[in-house]
């Protein structure tokens, strides 16, 4: 047996199930995660006040990934293919060879959030596994209701990486009705979102752009209204 093989064989088994979303996406943003080691449980959850549904299931990887005080072997169980395609067909390890270009055109884009996931997996043995989300899996149900209480939650703090993302620079903003979508170049048209409050949701959108051939949706900053405070009187 060699020196690596006996260093896996000591390494402890750890089981993760994770989860992300957001409502609208982009918008408020949860992850959920379950961590199982033995018959030990730990349950892990946050949010973000706009972001988007793939960068909070890669967060919620990598949260489940960052609770683990020493190097371990990792099944890490999601129910995103954007994630775990990524990751077990090698295409984030290509982009990033790449400079994190994904096409000689497209720059590839969370790279903020893939580096720390490629470092991470580099600490880990890590294996990712898909499983079919909203499909009665007992864990994967939790991790989805920790990441939507999560995003529920007031007060959520900047997803500086969405933000202030890097790949945006030289990309003009969809700020108006007839705008060009980013993904297939069709005009976009302005929507008008059903304004009902969630518990612990503190703004909400006035207005929205969509494509109506792919359906992206692109949320508007100057769109962006508090509710006002409910009272009794």
């Amino acid at each position: 047996m060699t020196e690596q093989q006996e260093e896996l064989e000591e390494l402890k088994e750890v089981t993760i199930y994770t989860d992300g979303g957001c409502d609208p996406n982009p918008g408020p943003g949860g992850y959920g995660v379950v961590l199982i080691y033995g018959n030990r449980k730990k349950e892990l959850s946050g949010g973000f006040c706009l972001t988007t549904n793939n960068r909070m299931e890669i967060f919620a990887a990598i949260a489940g990934l960052e609770a683990l005080k020493f190097p371990c072997k990792v099944k890490l169980y999601s129910d995103s293919r954007y994630l775990v395609d990524a990751m077990t067909l090698g295409w984030v390890k290509k982009w990033q060879e790449n400079g994190w270009w994904r096409t000689k055109k497209q720059k590839a884009i969370n790279i903020d959030l893939w580096e720390k996931l490629l470092t991470l997996c580099d600490k880990h043995q890590v294996e990712f596994e898909w499983v079919k989300g909203h499909a009665g899996h007992r864990v994967n149900e939790r991790c989805d209701v920790l990441s939507m209480e999560a995003l529920k939650q007031s007060n959520l703090p900047t997803d500086e990486g969405y933000e202030q993302r890097p790949e945006d620079n030289g990309v003009i903003k969809i700020t108006y009705e007839g705008q060009p979508c980013r993904k297939c170049s069709t005009p976009v048209i302005k929507k008008i979102p059903r304004r009902k409050q969630k518990s612990g949701q503190t703004y909400y959108y006035e207005y929205y752009f969509e494509c109506p051939k792919c359906g992206t949706m692109y949320m508007v900053e100057e769109a962006k209204r508090r509710f006002e405070p409910q009272t009794l009187f």
